[in-house]
């Protein structure tokens, strides 16, 4: 809930509609995963038909916060970049969370750190295969074998 509630006011700060600003960290992320979005990657994530996604994604383009590049290696795939004025936005929306979030992890040790990046590692894998399973059964109709 605090996820959605932080996206929603960075959102805010920066003039940009809920949905809107869930997308655009959605391109972000991906993005920094080395995994750029499609159009109907997107789609998906966010939950809007290909329309709404292609209405969502000129409004971000018109005033700079993405870009739509094309596959050097297959000139029909078109992957979603941000652009650079999202960093900046960022910065300043979250820094002073991140200055706090710094003071917090200040009190563990680096060994408690590690493991616990591990476990975080871990549950994000486990709920990212999940989460992978539910949309292919939604696509194939039926529970993978």
């Amino acid at each position: 809930m605090v996820f959605s509630e932080l996206g929603r006011q960075f959102g805010a700060a920066v003039g940009l509609h809920v949905t809107d600003a869930k997308a655009l960290v959605e391109i972000l992320s991906a993005q920094d995963r080395g995994t750029p979005l499609t159009a109907r990657e997107l789609s998906q994530r966010v939950g809007l038909t290909p329309g709404a996604t292609s209405s969502l994604l000129n409004r971000l383009e018109a005033v700079g916060h993405i870009q739509r590049v094309r596959d050097s290696a297959d000139r029909r795939v078109v992957t979603l970049h941000v652009g650079e004025d999202v960093d900046r936005m960022l910065d300043e929306f979250f820094a002073p969370l991140a200055g706090r979030m710094g003071a917090v992890m200040a009190a563990y040790s680096p060994d408690t750190l590690r493991d616990f990046e591990r476990f975080l590692a871990d549950v994000t894998g486990t709920m990212n295969a999940f989460v992978g399973e539910v949309v292919g059964r939604g696509r194939a109709g039926h529970a993978p074998p």
